[in-house]
C-alpha cells in the first residue's frame, strides 16, 4: 500500500462507539469460546517459536496473501467500515479479567483485505480467534455477511481500561499508532520500512498477532507478530506499559530474503503541509496544519538537533550520518491551540514519537524523506534509522528499541530549543530589500539563556552550504524569555542550501542546533 493513501485507509477503520462495560472477571480467566468467541485448538508458543517460524519462511519464496471475497471486501469502503463494530462483550481479556487493556478485533475490508490471524496467548499456549460474524454489529453494512466463517481479520486495538475508546491500533501491512499521551491519533509507525523512495517500495506485512495475557496484575502487555514481504520476514515483541503513558519497547528479529537498497528502522510516518516558516504554501484557513513539525536528533556524539520539516516541490531526502544514535523522533512540538485553530483534528494534540536505541545500532544515519503535498491526509513525510553497508540476502538482523508517544521527547536536553522558524524578505524595514535574499528568524529558550542578557555576548553561529551570510544577530525579545537569532542570506543558486545554526556563550554552545535545508524553487 503507497504509504501517501494511508492515512485515508487508517481513516477507514476509525473508533467506533462500543456497548456497555462488562461484568468483572477474576484476573488469569480467559475469554474462552462459552462467551462467544471460537478458538482454535492449543498450541505452543513463545518468542523462540516465532523467530524460527521466521527464518523458515524466509528461506523459501515469497508468498503474497490469497484474497478471497474480494468483491464483497470492496464494499466494505471507509463508510461501510463505520458501521461495523466489534461488540465490546467479546473483547479479549476484558475488564475484571486483570490485564490492562481489552482487545477489540478489526473486520475486514477495502483498504484491508489480507487476511491477519489474530492469536490468544496464555503462558506458552495459543489459540487462535476463529473469525465469526455473530463477533460483530454491521449496521447497514449488513451485507457483509456474507462473508464466510474462514475469512479472518484485519487487525486488532487495545482499548483504555474502563473506557469506550482505544489508543493502541495495529491495522494495515506493518503500521500502527497510538494515541499518545494526549489522546488524539496522529502520525503512524511500521515495523520495518523497505525501499522507500527507491522506486520500488515494498510493504511487507504483519500476518499474524500472539496477544499475551500479563503474567501478573499490572504487567505489560505483549504483543507477538510474525512479518512477512518480497525481501525479508521477521519476527516481532512488543512490550506495551501498563502506565498511563504510551511506551512500547520493540524487539526484532530479520531474516533478508533478497538484497535491500534502503531499509528503514524504527520507522515513522507523519504530515506536514505547512507552519510558520512556510506559511504561504497553505490555502487552507487554518494558521498551521501538521502533525508533525520537526525531526530532533539525539546524536551518538551527544549533539542536539532540531530540523524544521518542509513541504517540498519535490521529494528531498536529507541524511544525517551517526553513530551508535541516542535517539530521534518526529516532534509536534507547537502545542498552543491558537496556531492551529482546529477544534476538530486537534492537531495541537497530536503525539509526539521518540524513538530510543536499546541497543549499539552501530553506523548508519536518520533519514528523513520529505514528499510534496497539497492536503492534510497525506503522510509525506517519513523518517528512519538505515544501518551502514548493503542488506544482503541471507543476513540475520536484530534491533530493540523503546518507542515514546506522548507530548514531547521523554527526556529533553538541557539545552535551550527551538521554539519558532520564520522566513521572510531580506533587508531592513524602510529599506529597498536586496533582490535574492531571504531573512530567517529562529527562536530559542530555556534555561540555559534564561540569567543572560543582551550584554553578555551571547553568539550567534550561522553556516550555509552555499550563498552568503549576512548580520547575523541574537537578541532576547522584550518582555519574555525568549532569545532571537536573525540572519540574511543572499542566496547562490537554485539547489537546495543546508543551513546551521545555534547560540553560544564564552565557546559553549547553549541552545541545540538548528538544521534547515533552504529550497530556492520550493
Amino acid at each position: 500500500m503507497d504509504f501517501l493513501t494511508r492515512r485515508g485507509a487508517l481513516a477507514g477503520i476509525a473508533a467506533v462507539a462500543l456497548g456497555p462495560t462488562l461484568s468483572l472477571m477474576p484476573f488469569g480467566t480467559a475469554l474462552a469460546a462459552d462467551a462467544g468467541v471460537k478458538l482454535g485448538p492449543s498450541q505452543p508458543f513463545d518468542f523462540d517459536h516465532l523467530i524460527a517460524q521466521a527464518k523458515a519462511l524466509a528461506g523459501h519464496p515469497y508468498q503474497p496473501p490469497v484474497i478471497r471475497h474480494a468483491e464483497i471486501l470492496d464494499k466494505i469502503d471507509a463508510d461501510a467500515a463505520q458501521q461495523i463494530h466489534f461488540k465490546p462483550e467479546h473483547q479479549l481479556w476484558p475488564p475484571g479479567s486483570g490485564a490492562p487493556f481489552p482487545a477489540q478485533l478489526y473486520h475486514p475490508g477495502k483498504f484491508s483485505k489480507a487476511p491477519v490471524r489474530i492469536y490468544q496467548l496464555t503462558g506458552t499456549t495459543a489459540r487462535e480467534v476463529q473469525y465469526s460474524p455473530s463477533l460483530f454489529d454491521f449496521g447497514t453494512a449488513d451485507f457483509a455477511r456474507k462473508l464466510p466463517d474462514d475469512i479472518g481479520f484485519s487487525g486488532f486495538r487495545l482499548m483504555h481500561p474502563g473506557a469506550a475508546t482505544d489508543f493502541l491500533s495495529f491495522v494495515g501491512a506493518s503500521y500502527f499508532r497510538s494515541a499518545g499521551e494526549l489522546d488524539e491519533y496522529g502520525l503512524s509507525a511500521r515495523g520495518i520500512a523497505v525501499n522507500t523512495a527507491t522506486g520500488r517500495e515494498e510493504f511487507p506485512r504483519f500476518t499474524g498477532f500472539w496477544i499475551a495475557e500479563p503474567t501478573a496484575p499490572g504487567g505489560d502487555t505483549v504483543i507477538h507478530a510474525l512479518l512477512d514481504g518480497p525481501s525479508l520476514a521477521g519476527a516481532f515483541r512488543i512490550a506495551v506499559s501498563s502506565d498511563k503513558l504510551p511506551i512500547l519497547k520493540l524487539e526484532m528479529v530479520l531474516f533478508v530474503r533478497k538484497e535491500i537498497q534502503r531499509l528503514g528502522v524504527a520507522p515513522l510516518n507523519s504530515m506536514f503541509w505547512y507552519g510558520k516558516h512556510n506559511r504561504a504554501q497553505g490555502v487552507d484557513w487554518r494558521p498551521e496544519l501538521h502533525d508533525s513539525d520537526g525531526l530532533a536528533l539525539a546524536t551518538g556524539g551527544g549533539e542536539r538537533i532540531w530540523r524544521p520539516l518542509n513541504d517540498p516541490a519535490s521529494l528531498k531526502i536529507s541524511a544525517f550520518m551517526d553513530k551508535d544514535p541516542r535517539g530521534f523522533g518526529l516532534l509536534q512540538r507547537e502545542r498552543d491551540f491558537a496556531r492551529y485553530q482546529d477544534d476538530t483534528a486537534f492537531y495541537n494534540r497530536r503525539p509526539s514519537v521518540w524513538i530510543e536505541p536499546l541497543t549499539a545500532w552501530g553506523e548508519g544515519s536518520v533519514q528523513l524523506i520529505e514528499m510534496p503535498t497539497s492536503e492534510e491526509t497525506s503522510d509525506n513525510i517519513v523518517a528512519f534509522w538505515v544501518p551502514k553497508g548493503p542488506i544482503k540476502p541471507g543476513a540475520e538482523l536484530r534491533f530493540a528499541y523503546k518507542q515514546y508517544w506522548l507530548a514531547d521527547e521523554p527526556n529533553p536536553s538541557e539545552a535551550a530549543r527551538v521554539l519558532a522558524t520564520r522566513i521572510g524578505i531580506g533587508g531592513a524595514a524602510g529599506k529597498p530589500h536586496p533582490p535574492g535574499t531571504k531573512k530567517f528568524v529562529v527562536d530559542f529558550a530555556g534555561t540555559p539563556l534564561d540569567a543572560l542578557t543582551r550584554l553578555d555576548g551571547v553568539e550567534p553561529v550561522v553556516t550555509a552550504s552555499r550563498g552568503r551570510v549576512m548580520g547575523p544577530v541574537a537578541l532576547p525579545v522584550v518582555g519574555t524569555k525568549i532569545w532571537r537569532l536573525s540572519f540574511d542570506l543572499a542566496i547562490d543558486g537554485t539547489e537546495p542550501i543546508d543551513l546551521r545554526c545555534y547560540l553560544r556563550h564564552e565557546g559553549a554552545a547553549l541552545t541545540e542546533t538548528w538544521l534547515y535545508q533552504f529550497l530556492p524553487n520550493g
